[in-house]
Order: structure tokens, then sequence, then C-alpha cells
């Protein structure tokens, strides 16, 4: 008898350093948000931005990830691609890259934006990280020749490297009363959990497909 105590009590010994080992070994999805203002949280209080309220939905569905903001207010394509290597740390299995609108907002040519951009997924597809790209629209009244080149920018790239493609960063808030800052161009509150709310099947599907996250 007291042989099989021994062996059933070095079994849970056994079975309990095995847990804490595969435990310690489980670490979280890692996210980066790459973006603007609108991935920044340009006039929100704490964890009213995009990326802390994306980290907690997913949280709630079950997800263990950590969604780090490297959103810079103000950044245009041209600087995201400047500080895309030092902003997206090694280990980083998911970049929403988000970049566009103040390209737009000053008029640069869509061809410049789309050569940035373009470096920009092919660098994150050498570094084998996938990639949800949030595309944006150009205004209007910059009239229908730029619109119409900027717009294709971004479902044209996503097919070029085969990364999912989330066609509107601000559907459902642009040009909602409620969902924007006294400004007119960023999301309050609100308007980031609808942000959220509407992104979040995209977010959980491109996960899935991150090899060990099925």
């Amino acid at each position: 008898m007291s042989f099989k105590r021994s062996i059933a009590a070095g079994l849970m010994v056994f079975l309990a350093i095995s847990g804490a080992m595969s435990s310690a070994s489980a670490e979280p999805f890692k996210i980066v948000g790459f973006g603007d203002s609108l991935m920044a949280g340009f006039g929100l209080g704490p964890d009213q931005g995009f990326t802390d309220r994306l980290q907690a939905a997913l949280g709630a569905r079950g997800q263990d990830v950590i969604v780090a903001n490297a959103g810079v207010s103000g950044d245009t394509t041209s600087g995201g691609l400047a500080r895309l290597d030092w902003s997206v740390p090694d280990g980083t299995q998911l970049v929403i890259l988000e970049l566009g609108a103040n390209d737009m907002l000053r008029g640069v040519s869509p061809d410049i934006t789309r050569k940035n951009l373009d470096e920009m997924l092919s660098k994150l597809k050498q570094r084998k990280i996938a990639v949800l790209l949030a595309g944006m629209r150009a205004a209007p009244n910059l009239g229908p020749d730029y619109q119409n080149a900027f717009d294709a920018i971004f479902p044209d790239l996503a097919k070029k490297y085969e990364v999912v493609l989330y066609p509107f960063f601000l559907d459902g808030v642009a040009g909602q009363p409620g969902m924007q800052l006294e400004d007119g161009l960023h999301p309050s509150a609100k308007g980031v959990d609808q942000m959220v709310e509407r992104i979040l099947p995209t977010v959980e599907k491109v996960i899935a497909t991150v090899p060990g996250n099925s």
C-alpha cells in the first residue's frame, strides 16, 4: 500500500508540474494596431481607444490576446513606413494596418500612398506576420479621379498580398450623429465601440487562420 501511495503521489506531482508548464507556455496572441489617430485613440479617455476596446471584446469572447497600440496621431503612410520595423516587435502574430486617412486629407498622390502601403505589406509578409488591412475612403470633395484612385488602393493590395481586407475602418461611424467627436473626423467612445463590434468577426476570422490558433 505504501508503494502504491508513493506512485500515486508521484503521478499527482508530475501532472501538477506538467499543467504548470503548459500554462506557462500558453502565451497570449499578440496583435499590433498600427495606424494613425484613429488607432491611437485621439480625444478619448483611458481604455476608450480602439485597441483597448478590441482587446476587451476579444477577451469577452474567450480569446487570450494582447492588442498593442502603435497608432501615431497625424501619421501618414510615409511616416508609417519609416517606423514600421521598430513599431512592430518580433513575436507579433497579427497587424491591423490602418493608414491612409492623413494622406487623403493632405491630398497626397494616391500613387505615393499605394507605394508606401505596398512596401509595408511586403515587409510584414517577409516577417511572416498576418495582416488585416483596414481600408479608408476618400472624401467626395477631392473629385472623382482622386476618389477612384485612392479607394482602389486597399482592395488591390489586399488581393496582391492575399490578406484580409476590412473595407472601411470607420464603417458605421463616419457621418453618423453621436459617433464622432466635435471635429467630425475622429470617433467618439460610442463610435469606437461601434467600430469594434463591426470589425470583431473579421479579426476573429484572421486569428483563426494563423498557425496554432485555429
